[in-house]
């Protein structure tokens, strides 16, 4: 259900990636915790599209088999709709942008695209997360960045589609807020939009897994915190509210020992893998300024979407029940925002 803020109802969504542990834990089940915690709507995760699939045929499907993917996505809608569920977006889609013109990477990127597109029409849902690349090799113009996604937002316009662009805070070239709202503005198209995330721009603008303190260094404690501060009164005054499709909430663990300043095995940088496994639900053991950035997005005028996405892999230890970490999750939300 909406929760009241200021006389506005705000309407809350939970992804499906980020509720769960176990084989058990289907992907109908997690939609029963989910409104039975009172949330209103979902972000669809592509791997429980998969494993659903697996759920349902006895096989997970391939991630380009798309006329597979489709029919699963209409038992997925079936699914929310029986639980009175909003899909609110598929996500996550990465490496889209920056990719040099004729080489095969682009031309996959936006054969991709397309597929997840055809998915989206199954399952209900007009809006596309992007988040901002990470792969080596793009460019960093921004001007490039901003072309393939007009291009990406001009199909998905006949569609009757939007995307939502997100910072990833170790992308490539965009990890901060100011850089995909330029990129926004530079595509300057009617269906593009911002997913903005708490732990994605505190945790890269004011956090960081690799210091022993946690913080951002090479800077004083006073000058970050007012750095911080400059760049949230920014956003509120800089972002129309419009323009900002949804925000994710989650926190972040303070690292000890810290997480090893370079790339793992998988080429994953080191905030990519403080983003997948130590985010837990505000006021659950994280450290960052997780308020602050929220109060900054209702500065705008926002009163949109708010959407637990989680990665808690302290998780298991702490809940074996989704029921009950659903509930949590709603808590948290009301709490942020009474406080």
């Amino acid at each position: 259900m909406p929760i009241n803020y200021q006389g506005a109802e705000v309407p809350t969504c939970y992804a499906t990636c980020s509720i769960g542990h176990k084989e058990s834990h289907t992907l109908p089940l997690k939609f029963k915790a989910i409104t039975e915690a009172g949330f209103d709507a979902i972000e669809l995760s592509m791997p429980d599209i998969l494993t659903y699939g697996k759920m349902l045929n006895g096989q997970e499907p391939g991630r380009k088999d798309y006329d597979t993917l489709v029919e699963i996505g209409k038992a997925i809608k079936a699914q929310a709709q029986e639980h009175n569920l909003r899909i609110l977006m598929l996500q996550p889609f990465a490496n889209f942008e920056g990719w040099p013109k004729g080489s095969k990477e682009r031309q996959d990127a936006f054969d991709r695209a397309k597929g997840w597109m055809r998915i989206m029409e199954a399952v209900g849902t007009d809006m596309l997360q992007v988040g901002s690349s990470d792969a080596p090799g793009i460019s960093l113009l921004f001007d490039d960045l901003a072309s393939d996604l007009a291009e990406l937002a001009d199909l998905c316009a006949a569609k009757g589609q939007r995307i939502a662009y997100e910072n990833w805070c170790w992308a490539t070239r965009a990890p901060n807020w100011k850089d995909v709202w330029q990129i926004v503005e530079k595509a300057n198209r009617p269906n593009i939009g911002l997913c903005l995330d708490t732990f994605q721009s505190a945790g890269g603008e004011w956090a960081d897994p690799r210091a022993k303190s946690g913080l951002v260094e090479g800077v004083s404690k006073e000058d970050l915190e007012s750095r911080w501060k400059q760049s949230l009164a920014e956003l509120a005054a800089t972002i129309p509210a419009e323009k900002i499709y949804l925000l994710q909430i989650s926190d972040a663990y303070k690292m000890d020992p810290p997480i090893e300043a370079k790339e793992n095995e998988e080429g994953l940088r080191p905030r990519g893998r403080w983003s997948h496994d130590w985010r837990p639900l505000p006021y659950d053991g994280g450290y960052l300024p997780v308020q602050d950035f929220l109060k900054a997005v209702l500065g705008t005028g926002f009163r949109g979407w708010l959407s637990i996405e989680v990665f808690d892999g302290k998780g298991p230890e702490k809940y074996s029940d989704m029921g009950e970490f659903g509930k949590k999750a709603m808590a948290s939300l009301e709490k942020l925002l009474r406080t």
